[in-house]
């Protein structure tokens, strides 16, 4: 019974709501685009942000990446043709990306969203293991920031959501209890992550694969191999994936 009350005050609180969703394109994403819209039907608005040149573009990775899926056909069952009218009137595509400020939105687009969101879901993230420590940074790390600081200029927002990952627990065993965790805390004892150190160091290593003419390959070995470097020392797991979302939550901290 306390299940279903609390199912039931779940599904009641996005009545109305209008949330912004990054990474909607993704495993997760998808699913809970279509569980919102499947068991809320009254919900204001869904702003789906995703990576294309142009609207149009946008539209079609929705179409195709999204509500063509198969597990959207219970929700066309329901609506019949009315499918496309809902879906019209419910998801509004927004063209950008978390890794640059403001998702790259020019000020009218900013300032309406930032009006109308009460609720954030951030689960946009790279899920490659082994990847270059300059674009995991940059998703994984400061688009986690760019995600906060846009959540400070909405001033209806209720609830922000972020995403994560088990692997943020890098290899530890048995029950891992939740626990807040301190600015620059690692998994390593000992050590200390500060984000900005991290983006300087990204920053020079860049600068000094271009003024040596490296080759794209080259830059892509090197960028890896210090993605690699980095989270072998700071929380002694060898993979990036770990690492990276650590420093993400580092963000959620100043938030």
């Amino acid at each position: 019974m306390i299940g279903e009350m609390d199912a039931d005050s779940v599904v009641g609180y996005f009545r109305g709501k209008s949330i912004l969703i990054t990474g909607s394109t993704g495993f997760l994403g998808k699913v809970l685009v279509e569980k919102i819209l499947r068991v809320q039907p009254d919900v204001k608005k869904l702003y789906l942000l995703i990576r294309a040149p142009d609207a149009e573009s946008a539209k079609l990775r929705i179409q195709t990446e999204i509500i063509g899926r198969e597990i959207f056909h219970v929700l066309k069952e329901k609506h019949g043709v009315q499918f496309n009218n809902f879906i019209e009137e419910k998801i509004c595509p927004l063209v950008g990306d978390i890794i640059y400020e403001n998702f790259g939105l020019d000020n009218v687009q900013l300032e309406e969203l930032s009006k109308d969101i009460d609720v954030i879901v951030n689960g946009a993230a790279t899920t490659n293991f082994f990847e270059r420590y300059d674009v995991a940074f940059d998703v994984n790390v400061l688009g986690v920031k760019h995600v906060c600081a846009f959540g400070a200029k909405c001033p209806k927002l209720k609830m922000f959501l972020h995403v994560s990952t088990a692997y943020v627990a890098g290899e530890q065993e048995g029950i891992i209890p939740e626990k807040p965790i301190l600015m620059g805390e690692t998994l390593r004892v000992g050590t200390h992550l500060d984000i900005e150190s991290e983006l300087i160091l990204v920053k020079d290593t860049m600068l000094e694969l271009k003024a040596s003419c490296s080759t794209e390959k080259d830059g892509r070995k090197t960028m890896k191999e210090l993605g690699l470097k980095r989270s072998d020392k700071n929380i002694n797991i060898h993979y990036v994936y770990s690492f990276d979302p650590l420093g993400g939550t580092t963000n959620l901290i100043l938030f």
